[in-house]
């Protein structure tokens, strides 16, 4: 189902995915739930992650709503934002599109006791593995062929994306516009 947008166009919602995703959050989540469930959007991905918790939550509302996504990679889409690209129906990459997987990084802003750090430590190791599988399941590839890109860590091309099988390609080069021909002048 198409929606008409605040200037009055009609086509799927569009949402951009820029900068860190935890600082974007509630304007994401904001947008996707403005989308009918099983409805249409397209999220543009330019984004170098973010928080694990975040892209969970997208990946939910993008899920249980289910929603027809499109993910477009303009520029980077790497770490925690991978997981919402996942849930999308449709992904399309270019060449020029950069995607970083690795394994989950471990940090704390606060001074916590060492309790705390050891049920940290515990309940990181389990959520590192269940994304890991989440991430797998969503691309639709074995847990061993994530595992090659996510252990040490990996940036991945566009090109190498789409050849996986998990993006369609979108050649940039082929969208430019020809050069004007140029008028000839007169001579006498």
């Amino acid at each position: 189902m198409a929606k008409q947008d605040d200037e009055g166009h009609e086509g799927p919602v569009e949402i951009p995915i820029v900068g860190e995703l935890s600082e974007n959050e509630g304007d994401v989540c904001e947008k996707l739930l403005s989308v009918p469930p099983g409805g249409e959007c397209v999220l543009y991905f330019d984004c170098p992650g973010g928080s694990s918790y975040t892209a969970i939550s997208l990946l939910t509302l993008i899920a249980i709503r289910d929603l027809r996504a499109t993910g477009i990679v303009t520029g980077e889409c790497s770490s925690a934002a991978l997981w919402p690209l996942a849930a999308c129906r449709r992904r399309l990459v270019t060449p020029y599109s950069v995607l970083l997987f690795h394994p989950m990084r471990w940090q704390s802003e606060e001074a916590v006791q060492l309790p705390e750090a050891a049920e940290w430590a515990r309940h990181f190791s389990q959520l590192e593995g269940e994304m890991d599988e989440l991430l797998a399941a969503f691309l639709g590839i074995p847990d061993d062929e994530l595992a090659v890109w996510m252990r040490p860590g990996r940036y991945i091309s566009g090109r190498e994306f789409a050849e996986a099988g998990l993006a369609e390609l979108v050649d940039l080069v082929s969208l430019a516009k020809p050069p004007r021909a140029k008028k000839k002048r007169a001579t006498r």
